[in-house]
């Protein structure tokens, strides 16, 4: 067979390519300097590492102002040159993905909008609080949505929505009518660059993390963003979940955290319903939303004192430093370590356990360890059911009843639209008529709650500041005093209330997080950012030594107090609180209870959900009554949040009284009798509780 053909097809196809080569060696040697820099300017990856750069500066500079100057980014990037650098680099490792579609531009906008979204929403919420933002808040976006109203006003809110839908036109614009690579795209050799730019960022980080010039362990959320750069830092908490696997982790290695005579019989930690003849305290926990003496503020005068009958318990009765997981905000987080007794440290940075991992499983906790004495537990919050699942969570995590605000009558608002704390003391003392046995109450306010006004909203103050460091701050912290004056006087009325009832009551109160105000180290006495007070009062005498502790440290502690001992976490925190492998155990037992094959409890899990009843007080209907065209509903226990429901389907109901409904729409005889009495939550449809 003659070749000849295809070898001359095979000559020419080569000779070609050397003829491109030459040309293109001449057009190279041909370009001036200019020419040169133009071209190389252009290249798709030369501008997205320009790019990362200017980003990150922008982002690192939000992420500092205006706790430092305008100026924060530029001596991050100054002072810290490879880790700035390395954020810019994982940036720049995202850009270029755009080299290898035709609508490149396209591409780079959606990208570069993505992290200065983060950039921008992080600013914003340093503004209002002391946490940064990170990807688990992404989970409570509903909780954040519904109280967006207590932090901005209508305009602020409509520009906001503005700006977004302008954007969204813009980019939809910039895709009809935005530049598409005219030429075939380079795919192959782009998407090379981009699989050798990722595996070099990979190593990058790699390297950064074993030399320790970051960490994946976040003690302090907000010096690790500081320390480390916003965008390392957000992408952390993103594939940083739960709580890790312990190294060795096996059936002996839990089981051997403690002793044979702790296990019992069983070689495992079982709760087991006991009867016993010693008669134990109701125990009421008060949760203090943003509650710190203003005193203890430096920078800052009173005309008199803000918090007189909290300092006063403070002095006659067991107290001491409390330090909690988050400065500013973080509710949610430090309940679960009061109740838990884990630390949400163990899990992933910023994660909330309440938006995670108990939506779906059952933790042992002080409530079910009580419910193993015969305590009925109640949790009682003046804010929404739903906020932080709670509505859900709460069930998992052992209680009977839970009281939220729509279960609540006759509650004040500040001029901020927050619940005010007076509300709680009879949801308290219902809670603890509704049973003949022992109770134990979770209370959590919400009165303290920010956004602080930085203008005068406050008429007739009970409390003035008589000298700040600047007026904007004059007047947030006038109105943060004024609001812990009345939480006090709120703490007085309960103590009294508490100190005439007929059964021994043992009251810990104590301050979730410092206010969410411009407070840095220097500003606190205790120099403290995760600083609170807690005090343990009791109406029976009980006696205790003043200690510092952790948050999930004060369940044990108070356990210890009482001379009870009881429940897998609290035994452990009681018995080996001074061993040197302390925190160490403490996490490899959460990890077993939460994420693990359960050792501890013999291999299966042992706590199943509550049957909760929202609210204390059966919520009835007695008669339905037609007026002319009109019908009412009466029954007992009604709130404004009762609307008439009929088949599942909420109808127009005006709140006439606790006793009294009436119906605003018109309903078939026929079906009156089928209509029921529903708690609608507060801002939204969902449907808490039914009548029967």
């Amino acid at each position: 067979m003659n070749n000849e053909p295809s070898n001359e097809r095979r000559f020419d196809k080569f000779e070609k390519l050397d003829r491109k080569v030459e040309e293109t060696i001449q057009q190279v040697e041909t370009m001036t300097w200019r020419q040169r820099l133009r071209k190389f300017t252009h290249n798709s990856f030369f501008v997205a590492a320009v790019w990362a750069v200017l980003l990150n500066l922008l982002i690192e500079t939000l992420g500092r102002f205006p706790t430092t100057t305008v100026f924060g980014g530029l001596q991050f990037m100054v002072e810290h040159p490879l880790i700035f650098f390395y954020n810019a680099m994982i940036i720049f490792a995202t850009l270029v993905i755009a080299s290898i579609f035709k609508r490149r531009l396209f591409v780079f906008t959606i990208i570069t909008i993505f992290w200065l979204a983060i950039g921008i929403v992080n600013g914003v919420i340093l503004t209002q609080r002391m946490t940064p933002f990170t990807v688990k808040d992404l989970s409570i976006l509903d909780d954040g949505i519904s109280i967006v109203t207590n932090y901005l006003s209508t305009a602020q809110i409509a520009m906001a929505i503005g700006g977004a839908l302008a954007a969204i036109g813009l980019l939809i614009l910039l895709y009809i009518k935005g530049p598409k690579k005219a030429l075939p795209v380079k795919w192959k050799r782009n998407l090379l660059g981009i699989v050798l730019i990722i595996a070099a960022t990979f190593g990058m980080t790699s390297f950064m993390i074993n030399s320790g010039r970051v960490e994946t362990f976040f003690g302090n959320l907000a010096y690790a963003y500081r320390d480390y750069g916003v965008v390392y830092c957000f992408a952390n908490t993103w594939l940083n979940t739960g709580i890790s696997k312990p190294e060795g982790y096996s059936q002996e290695s839990i089981l051997d955290i403690f002793s044979d005579e702790e296990l019992g019989d069983d070689n495992a930690m079982l709760l087991e319903q006991k009867d016993e003849d010693e008669e134990h305290p109701n125990i009421v926990f008060l949760q203090l939303e943003s509650f710190i003496d203003p005193a203890t503020i430096k920078t800052i005068e009173l005309d008199k004192e803000a918090c007189p009958n909290f300092r006063r318990l403070v002095e006659n009765y067991p107290s001491g430093q409390l330090t909690v997981p988050a400065c500013g905000a973080g509710t949610a987080n430090v309940e679960f370590e009061v109740m838990s007794g884990l630390s949400v440290k163990f899990f992933g940075p910023g994660e909330y356990p309440y938006k995670s991992i108990l939506k779906e499983k059952t933790l042992e906790t002080i409530a079910y360890d009580l419910k193993s004495l015969g305590y009925s537990t109640h949790a009682i919050h003046n804010h929404r059911a739903v906020f932080y699942n709670r509505n859900t969570v709460f069930a998992n995590m052992g209680m009977d009843t839970f009281t939220s605000i729509e279960y609540m009558n006759n509650v004040e608002k500040t001029p901020k639209n927050w619940a005010k704390d007076d509300v709680l003391v009879d949801c308290m003392l219902d809670a603890l008529d509704s049973t003949e046995e022992r109770d134990m109450i979770y209370t959590i306010s919400v009165q303290g709650h920010g956004k602080y006004p930085g203008e005068q909203v406050l008429s007739d103050p009970q409390v003035t500041v008589t000298k700040a460091p600047s007026e904007d701050l004059k007047w947030k912290y006038e109105y943060y005093a004024n609001q812990i004056y009345e939480m006090d006087e709120f703490i007085g009325e309960l103590t009294e209330e508490f100190a005439q009832y007929d059964e021994p009551i043992v009251l810990v109160m104590y301050g979730d997080h410092i206010p969410a105000i411009d407070l840095t180290e220097d500003d606190l006495q205790n120099g403290n950012l995760y600083g609170t007070e807690y005090v343990i009062w009791s109406n029976f005498g009980l006696e205790g030594d003043d200690e510092d502790m952790y948050t999930y440290q004060l369940t044990s502690h108070l356990l210890e107090m009482l001379d009870m001992q009881v429940g897998t976490i609290f035994t452990y925190q009681q018995n080996h609180k001074n061993s040197e492998t302390y925190l160490d155990d403490l996490k490899a037992l959460g990890y077993d209870m939460l994420y693990g094959k359960q050792y501890i409890y013999g291999g299966s899990d042992p706590f199943a959900p509550t049957d909760m009843k929202m609210g204390v007080k059966d919520i009835k209907i007695e008669s339905v009554v037609k007026i002319g065209d009109r019908y009412y509903i009466k029954g007992q226990n009604f709130t404004e949040y009762s609307k008439v429901t009929l088949d599942g389907e909420t109808l127009k109901t005006i709140f006439l009284g606790e006793n009294i409904l009436g119906l605003l729409e018109e309903v078939d005889p026929e079906d009156a009798s089928r209509m029921k009495v529903s708690q609608i939550e507060r801002k939204g449809n969902e449907i808490l509780s039914t009548t029967e």
